[in-house]
C-alpha cells in the first residue's frame, strides 16, 4: 500500500517511531518530563550522565523517591566521571566554566551517599560517556549527545520509547549496560555508614 506523503510525514512506520521528542538543548525539556519518567518506572532506572548534578538541583525530593522506588523493587543505578581521572581535567579545560566538572560530580556523590546502604541503589565510576547520557526509566530513555565544549544542558536531547527490537533504544541500552560493566564501584574499599555505627 502506497501511503500520501502527508501520512508518512505524521504516522512514524520506521525506526524513528521510538523518537517521542527531540529537544534542541536538554534544558527545554520540561522538569514534569523527567519527574514522571521518574515517578513511573517501576523495574529500571539508569542515570548514566557524566555529572547527573542538574538531577538533584532540580529535583529536591530525588533522594527519597529513590529510597522509596528501590523498596518497592526498582532497580536504580548511577554511572558517573570519575573525579579524579585525565578524563575529567580535560573536560574541565574544554568547558571552562566555573561550576566545574568534578565539583558537579561531587555534588552527586554528596547526595548520593545517603543512599550508599540502600539495597537496589548502585553507583559506579566509568569515564566513556563522557560524550553522552543516557537515562533509561523501564522502557523510554532520555539520551544526550554532548557537542563540542557545550555543558549538557546545552546540548541536544531525545525521548525515546522502546518500540521495536534492535531499534534506537536497545542501542543505546547497549551502550548503558557497556559502560555499567566496565564500571568499578564508587564505594569500593569504603566502610559504609551501617558497618561503621
Amino acid at each position: 500500500m502506497l501511503w500520501p506523503e502527508a501520512i508518512r510525514n505524521t504516522v512514524k512506520t520506521g525506526p524513528d517511531r521510538e523518537v517521542l521528542a527531540v529537544y534542541p538543548y536538554r534544558s527545554a525539556c520540561p522538569k514534569s518530563v523527567w519527574r514522571s519518567l521518574i515517578t513511573s518506572a517501576r523495574d529500571e532506572m539508569v542515570f548514566a550522565g557524566y555529572t547527573n548534578y542538574f538531577l538533584w538541583l532540580e529535583h529536591p525530593n530525588l533522594a527519597k523517591v529513590l529510597k522509596t522506588k528501590a523498596g518497592q523493587g526498582c532497580r536504580i543505578r548511577f554511572l558517573l566521571g570519575d573525579p579524579d581521572s585525565d578524563v575529567r581535567r580535560r573536560r574541565e579545560e574544554v568547558e571552562a566554566v566555573p561550576l566545574t566538572v568534578s565539583t558537579r560530580i561531587h555534588i552527586s556523590l554528596n547526595e548520593l551517599k545517603p543512599l550508599r546502604d540502600v539495597a537496589g541503589i548502585e553507583a559506579r565510576f566509568g569515564d566513556e560517556h563522557i560524550a553522552m547520557s543516557v537515562f533509561r526509566f523501564d522502557s523510554e530513555m532520555l539520551v544526550t549527545p554532548h557537542l563540542a565544549n557545550l555543558v549538557g544542558h546545552d546540548s541536544p536531547m531525545l525521548h525515546l520509547r522502546r518500540y521495536q527490537d534492535d531499534g534506537l533504544f536497545d542501542r543505546f541500552a547497549f551502550h548503558a549496560s557497556e559502560l555499567w560493566k566496565a564500571g568499578r564501584d564508587v564505594w569500593e574499599g569504603q566502610t559504609s555508614a551501617v558497618e561503621s555505627a
